[in-house]
């Protein structure tokens, strides 16, 4: 995803999606706010977005329903039938019917005329599913146009005498249509065009079902049959002929509807989004002010049953849209003006409040006041991000929900990271100039709650995994920030997704990065930027990289082209995946060219910086980086040879000094080691670190008392000798730390840094 500053965005179909995918939801930013009175401290949108999670599919609105891909260019064909009204959601144009396709012959309906009809009456409806799944040379021998219009004359000819049961097979008419409609999109080449004979056709068997007076029967038997007809609506194009059946399902929708006329009245939100695609359609509804005031009262009259998956609210939001169109706006601005001022912004109508106001903000441009909606930022500060914890003077956390535990471990997480990298690039302070003292981490409880409210109180794009704000380094008061979400789909482990990579680009930032990030990007430094985001990531938290391993063993680019990385001319895999490697592969083959090539990007000198890459270095390293690719595409990739400080010179072994340490520590099961060090008054942060040896020993620090597994005031324990700890403004005076053996350790080497 590409760090710059944030880009219109455009809004596709409006997908209605299942509650119990809210993870796959995500929203479009919305350009520049209208509203004037957004939170004081709002960076200017210099902006660093990263991936989503691959868990994630794309989708790009925080509105409920269930998981679809898919986008504009999906087939119109619709729902398919479910088994209960709670597991209803609309399928995938891209695939057959959610019904078990029955075991029958393709073959059996490459037929015309009345025996095509009798062949298609003669199955059961899911056996007429199944041709959803027809190849091209299936899809041409069942589909073509006449097949289709003699279904279609056939469905009007039994529709006359519909009684309100599926007794006459019309169901399976209904749904041959569908398919056909469907895969005639996928294979229009073979299957051939439709035209005005099928056209007539099928508004001749539409007009007939929906005017016969069981059509209408509130029923399971006749829902079965009208949930499809409604999808053929807008399978066929014929959104804007049908908005009088649209509109009497809608109103008679409330809390008592259920089982098949509640799919009926559920596939209508098709019908409706489809349709706003369609200049007819939009001419309808404004010829007709009705219609919008029929999706208000569906809200209205179930407003008791709003959950955030149900259907009221999938229809509100569908209100919304419609404020997207000049024509429809002196109908649905007062309407959707209601709604947003009738429910709250949180909790179960939160998803319905939150789509509303971003159709008014994004579609509406400029009229906020008409809303009530100028000041939502500073609304939803307090109502959503109700933690608020101080990590250091530098550090700060925002959350929905997190623990005292999880607050405690995310601080510990990143001061421990600060140390990690300061080792690493060896920088000397902050680069000139650099303000960005503080940075506020912002934590969403899931990805869906990040999409729904990030976008209005951040004035950001979400359709991401995170994003930094480093806003303008140059200014005393600037506060850097970075927006994320809790990794869900890893409960109930807590983990914060991005969460190290983000606050690299920070640390990269303040430590190496000369001025904002427009100055870092004059020149290709993407591969540095992203790479050594992606590195201190998974260095730091111990992970191997595999999709970087797997990259490499392809070997497909050259050292010197990845230097030549911008976010205009690579993807994603190039980016991240590649940038980590380039970045690996410098710091652990070529360290004293990356010392020279940080100190011309701290020193701001883009084009010496540009010339180390291009002339110095240039090709000569090609051949090496791709040696090294094949090994480590193998996972020989070799380890980073960190500077070792001095050995501590005290005679006691348990003493240590500045930046010294000391090798062969050593205790059996259950013991301790214990050690300690004297801190002159003004330091602002101890580092302690172990790492080497055999065995399993953690790291506890207790400040000015001996530290153990029952007194401490911080810990490191992961698996193996591998510990760091940091200690932010420590007292000055004798602290105390020690390596608790929870298997006999030794050879283990400890470092204090301060």
């Amino acid at each position: 995803m590409r760090p710059s500053r944030i880009p219109t965005a455009q809004l596709g179909r409006l997908l209605t999606l299942a509650f119990a995918f809210l993870l796959t939801l995500g929203l479009f930013a919305p350009q520049s706010r209208a509203a004037t009175t957004a939170p004081q401290e709002r960076p200017t949108p210099r902006s660093f977005p990263l991936p989503k999670s691959p868990k994630l599919p794309d989708e790009h609105r925080p509105v409920p329903g269930e998981a679809l891909t898919g986008g504009q260019d999906s087939p119109r064909a619709g729902t398919a039938p479910a088994a209960a009204p709670e597991k209803q959601g609309k399928a995938q144009r891209s695939a057959p019917n959610a019904l078990t396709a029955a075991v029958c012959s393709p073959a059996d309906f490459a037929k015309t005329g009345a025996a095509l009809v009798q062949q298609v009456r003669s199955v059961d409806v899911a056996c007429v599913n199944s041709l959803f799944n027809l190849d091209a040379d299936g899809a041409a021998k069942v589909f073509r146009e006449d097949q289709m219009a003699t279904v279609a004359d056939a469905l009007r000819t039994a529709s006359a005498s519909y009684d309100g049961t599926n007794n006459a097979a019309i169901g399976q008419l209904v749904l041959f249509l569908r398919v056909g409609y469907y895969v005639q999109w996928r294979f229009p080449d073979r299957v051939g065009a439709y035209g005005a004979p099928l056209k007539s056709a099928t508004r001749g068997a539409l007009d007939a079902f929906f005017g016969a007076p069981r059509s209408k029967d509130v029923t399971q038997a006749n829902g079965e049959t009208l949930a499809e007809a409604v999808t053929l609506i807008d399978s066929a194009r014929e959104n804007a002929r049908y908005t009088g059946v649209v509109k009497w399902l809608l109103n008679g929708f409330d809390p008592t509807t259920g089982g098949a006329m509640w799919s009926a009245v559920d596939n209508t939100r098709t019908v409706i989004e489809r349709g706003t695609e369609l200049p007819e359609f939009i001419a309808a509804l404004q010829a007709d002010p009705s219609f919008a005031t029929a999706m208000a009262g569906l809200v209205t009259r179930n407003a008791a049953g709003l959950t955030g998956s149900d259907l009221a609210t999938s229809i509100g939001i569908q209100l919304g849209s419609l404020v997207s169109f000049p024509e429809l706006r002196p109908q649905a601005r007062p309407l959707v003006k209601d709604l947003i001022a009738r429910y709250p912004l949180v909790g179960a109508s939160g998803p319905l409040t939150m789509n509303l106001a971003w159709y008014a903000e994004n579609k509406d441009k400029g009229n906020c006041a008409l809303y009530g909606i100028c000041d939502l930022p500073t609304r939803l500060i307090p109502l959503v991000l109700t933690v608020d914890h101080t990590c250091s003077p530098s550090l700060r956390v925002r959350a929905q929900d997190m623990s005292a535990a999880e607050l405690a471990d995310t601080c510990t997480s990143l001061a421990n990271q600060d140390a990690y990298f300061h080792a690493l690039v060896k920088d000397g302070g902050p680069v000139a100039g650099d303000q960005n003292k503080r940075l506020e981490v912002v934590v969403f409880d899931s990805y869906y709650d990040y999409s729904l409210y990030a976008w209005s109180i951040y004035d950001i794009e979400v359709d991401n995994g995170g994003m930094y704000l480093e806003g303008d380094p140059s200014k005393v008061d600037n506060q850097a920030r970075f927006i994320a979400h809790e990794a869900t789909w890893e409960r109930p482990t807590f983990q914060i997704w991005n969460l190290n990579h983000e606050y690299t680009h920070y640390l990269d930032g303040r430590y190496d990065m000369a001025g904002d990030f427009d100055a870092g990007m004059s020149t290709p430094t993407v591969w540095w930027v992203e790479g050594i985001a992606e590195y201190v990531s998974y260095g730091y938290r111990g992970v191997r990289y595999d999709d970087a391993i797997a990259q490499a063993a392809q070997g497909t680019y050259k050292l010197s082209t990845l230097f030549d990385t911008t976010y205009e001319n690579a993807d994603s895999t190039r980016i991240y995946n590649w940038g980590y490697l380039a970045v690996r592969y410098m710091l652990q083959s070529h360290p004293q060219d990356m010392t020279a090539l940080l100190a011309k990007y701290r020193a701001g000198d883009w084009a010496g910086a540009r010339t180390l890459l291009t002339s110095t270095i240039g090709t000569r390293y090609d051949a090496d980086f791709a040696a090294w690719l094949t090994a480590c595409g193998t996972g020989r990739c070799g380890s980073l040879q960190q500077a070792q400080a001095p050995l501590c010179t005290q005679a006691d072994t348990r003493q240590y000094d500045k930046n010294c340490r000391r090798d062969g520590v050593a205790a059996t099961t259950g013991n301790y080691s214990y050690m300690f060090v004297y801190l002159p008054a003004g330091v602002q942060q101890l580092t302690v670190t172990s790492s080497g040896g055999t065995g399993n020993g953690d790291l506890y620090y207790n400040g000015s008392s001996w530290a153990t597994t029952t007194s401490y005031l911080a810990k490191s324990t992961n698996t193996g000798n591998g510990e760091t700890l940091t200690v932010v403004n420590p007292p000055a005076g004798w602290v105390f730390f020690s390596l608790y053996a929870q298997q006999g350790f030794d050879g283990v080497s400890v470092t204090t840094q301060y």
